[in-house]
């Protein structure tokens, strides 16, 4: 029998894609090595609305990829299956500020790569081009408005 999901109201969508976002600390990154689709959890350093920060290493797979084609895909699942899908690029982030601000509040930043000027820390920031949301298995996306 298919789960009937809780109606979605349009008004709400920000909320509950951010909630959900929340809830699923976690998400997969999708990234492309040439025609091969590769997936991988990674752990936010930063959220602003739906702009997430990660970080990598230099010479990590995928910061090769990103570098090829900066084209990615988030998705974020909560416990009760609510979906959160984040299409964009993975932008560089350069800007010493932002770095520093995100390494002062990242103590597994500090503790794992011990200097934010250590060549390996690369931060990339997903720049949303598409949010979709969907209900529990409801095999319906809703369009999210990007702010």
């Amino acid at each position: 029998m298919k789960p009937e999901p809780q109606p979605v109201e349009p008004d709400q969508l920000v909320e509950l894609a951010q909630a959900t976002m929340a809830r699923a600390p976690f998400p997969t990154l999708a990234s492309a090595d040439g025609t091969q689709p590769r997936l991988r959890p990674i752990s936010p350093v930063r959220t602003e609305g739906f702009h997430v920060y990660f970080a990598s290493f230099r010479g990590s797979n995928k910061t090769a990829e990103l570098k090829s084609n900066p084209a990615v895909e988030l998705c974020y699942m909560d416990e009760g299956h609510d979906q959160v899908r984040i299409t964009g690029n993975a932008q560089l982030i350069a800007d010493s500020a932002v770095r520093q601000s995100i390494w002062d509040a990242n103590p597994l930043l500090r503790n794992f790569l011990g200097s934010i000027d250590n060549p390996e820390f690369l931060l990339y920031r997903v720049d949303p081009s598409r949010v979709r949301f969907m209900r529990e298995w409801a095999l319906e996306y809703h369009e999210v408005p990007i702010a």
